[in-house]
């Protein structure tokens, strides 16, 4: 069995061919333009298969470009041609959509008859359907729909040319109509803003700026249609190699409509952000009638679309895209579902991954770090240490230093998961340095030191993020004092030590920024957290002193008093599964916000509060705390059980939410 793949660096096609690597044999040949070499080579590595084979090539030339001498030397030996090259962008003009969708699909047929492939695979869109109303099935193609716009023309025509012109040629073929494509379900991997990701800037903004248990105005939007991009390509596999479905036509589709409102809701919620409130029509709305047509049809006329790139458009919403976020058709699946049973393979929950989309594209995505001029000037060029930067916030922060023009200096024990986070920052244009480091020994702390003053230009930042935590009651501590032996150790001992020992190069240079990750509970000082609340507090106070030594020399620090944040490192305890928590990208932001700014402290609300608390209160203060002590068991590891105890949740969730963000 032989493949040849086209647009297979692209965001369904890298997924399929590592579908094919995985589940199939034989050579996989993948068109490639020759500028795109380093990039193939890059993903055929993470393909992990010497079975790929690029083919240079290009979409825009007739039979796609390939060589006539590899054309011959292979006729008759390719089994699968799949089509994924073409432009999925509902902004792109029409001469840009007619050259690669159109032209690209006619090069592609005229290759696949060359080669006398055994099929012609076509991955094509829902857009074919255009504005057709009601229900359009797997046999439907031409029924005089109206195709709005130059995306939708041109994969109509397309699919026309698969139709007509491969059976002229006598090469057998097969659709695949998807709909919205969206990351990865259990990854969010994604390498675009396309469909709902056009919103997300919108949401962060609203989280932001508004307490999400405030409900926003909406209206019906009509209904939409997501798949993650995982089934996509699981299930474009498992079809291609069916046998006697040549000349059908498969809806890559969720099975039931999902309205629109509900959808950016999920996402609203995954966010944090305020949701939107559908008030209900007290009398059935016709169909031309409902809000969501009228406000489509509004949106598509000149005076509209230029208010809105002028409104919308600066926030990355462009007009066409407000123009199209319904579907007008429901798109009748049946004999896909059909052709899938028994294979696993299924559309899984928008609601099961809503919260790893936004994620993915908050921690990789988000453009916001880059774009900020005042971000961009005092990071760009810089060297930013980071420590813990293989996971969690201290990788996502690696991530938007990058995006801001700095050079990430990536710390940690790991060094494969380093390496991989420095792959990800090259492929993106930017530049890191790795250093694995177990943080824990002071003696390759000073090995570490040594190097990085040897090997870098300069170190402009040092942000102290790794660490330990540890939650666990003194009464179940009292034979367990390595617990505050290794917190401090790696807390406060491999903190101080990485900064002494990159200080003289700081003094040289005369200036530098230590970003300290400290924790809301140096404040707040909850129960169970003795270990590690000491540890932070004592980097706190080393920091305020010396920092009153060497301000002098243009050295200066901040602690932030980080809330409770979703990272790994508070995975172990299920009890946060419920916990109002902070993500891994709002924290990173926090961080940028210590680089840029170099205040003292930043503290949240709360943290303030408890701070205050226990200067003027202390007494009532630890009443509190010790009514939370009795609400919240010991974890189970604490105490040495496999299920976590606790029959309080209602309590618990109360204290959660009015204190959030503590670490209880």
């Amino acid at each position: 069995m032989s493949y040849f793949v086209t647009g297979a660096t692209g965001f369904i096609g890298r997924h399929l061919v590592q579908e094919l690597v995985d589940r199939r044999e034989g050579e996989i040949f993948v068109l490639c333009r020759a500028s795109s070499l380093p990039r193939l080579e890059a993903l055929r590595a993470r393909w992990g298969s010497s079975r790929v084979t690029p083919v240079i090539g290009d979409l825009g030339e007739p039979g796609l470009g390939v060589d006539p001498a590899w054309v011959a030397a292979h006729a008759g030996e390719i089994d699968h041609v799949v089509h994924l090259a073409a432009i999925y962008d509902m902004t792109a003009d029409d001469e840009t959509n007619e050259v690669l969708n159109v032209g690209g699909t006619r090069g592609a047929v005229e290759l696949a008859a060359a080669l006398r492939a055994g099929c012609f695979h076509q991955v094509s869109s829902v857009a074919a359907a255009g504005e057709h109303r009601g229900t359009f099935d797997e046999t439907m193609f031409d029924v005089g729909q109206k195709l709005p716009s130059p995306y939708h023309r041109t994969k109509f025509e397309s699919e026309r040319i698969v139709r007509e012109e491969a059976t002229a040629a006598g090469v057998p073929w097969r659709v695949y109509r998807p709909a919205i494509v969206v990351g990865h379900s259990e990854t969010g991997a994604m390498d675009k803003v396309d469909g709902p990701y056009y919103f997300f800037p919108v949401l962060k903004l609203l989280r932001d700026r508004l307490p999400a248990w405030l409900p926003l105005v909406g209206v019906d939007l009509g209904e939409t249609n997501v798949v993650p991009v995982d089934y996509v390509a699981s299930a474009i596999d498992h079809l291609a190699h069916l046998p006697g479905r040549d000349g059908e036509t498969f809806h890559l589709v969720n099975p039931e409509p999902q309205p629109t409102v509900e959808t950016i809701n999920l996402f609203c919620r995954a966010a944090g952000a305020p949701q939107l409130a559908t008030p209900s029509a007290p009398l059935p709305v016709p169909g031309p009638l409902r809000p969501g047509r009228l406000l489509n049809a509004l949106v598509r006329q000149r005076p509209a679309q230029a208010v809105l790139d002028q409104t919308l458009g600066r926030l990355g919403i462009p007009a066409e895209v407000l123009a199209h976020t319904s579907f007008n058709a429901v798109f009748d699946s049946r004999r896909t579902e059909q052709a899938l049973a028994g294979s696993g393979i299924a559309v899984p929950d928008l609601e099961g991954y809503a919260r790893t989309l936004w994620g993915y594209w908050e921690e990789n995505l988000d453009p916001a770090t880059g774009r900020d001029p005042r971000v961009r000037a005092a990071l760009a060029g810089k060297h930013v240490v980071i420590t813990g930067a293989s996971s969690g916030i201290g990788q996502v922060t690696a991530l938007k230093v990058a995006q801001a023009g700095g050079v990430p200096v990536l710390v940690a024990r790991g060094k494969d998961k380093l390496e991989e986070t420095k792959a990800t920052i090259e492929l993106r244009g930017g530049t890191a340095h790795v250093y694995p480091c177990d943080l824990s020994d002071l003696d390759a702390i000073d090995t570490l030191c040594e190097q990085i003053v040897t090997e870098l230009p300069g170190v402009d930042f040092v942000v102290n993020n790794a660490g330990r935590s540890i939650r666990r009651s003194l009464r179940l501590s009292q034979d367990r004092f390595h617990d505050f032996e290794r917190t401090m150790q790696l807390n406060y001992f491999g903190a101080i030590r990485l900064v002494m020992g990159l200080m003289p190069a700081m003094q040289r240079q005369k200036s530098g920024h230590v970003v300290n990750i400290s924790s809301i509970g140096v404040q707040t000082n909850p129960p169970r957290f003795s270990a590690y609340v000491a540890s932070k507090s004592a980097l706190d106070a080393w920091s305020n002193v010396v920092a009153s030594e060497v301000v002098g020399n243009g050295i200066t620090f901040t602690n932030i008093h980080m809330p409770l944040v979703r990272t790994p490192m508070i995975a172990p305890t299920k009890l946060y599964d419920r916990f109002p928590t902070i993500s891994p990208a709002q924290a990173a932001d926090t961080v940028i916000t210590a680089m840029v700014d170099r205040p003292h402290e930043i503290n949240t609300l709360l943290g303030n509060v408890g701070a205050v608390a226990h200067t003027l209160a202390p007494k009532l203060a630890f009443r509190v705390l010790n009514l939370a002590y009795h609400v919240f068991p010991d974890s189970a590891a604490a105490k040495g059980q496999t299920v976590e105890a606790g029959t309080r949740e209602s309590e618990q969730i109360m204290l959660a939410r009015v204190f959030k963000g503590v670490h209880w």
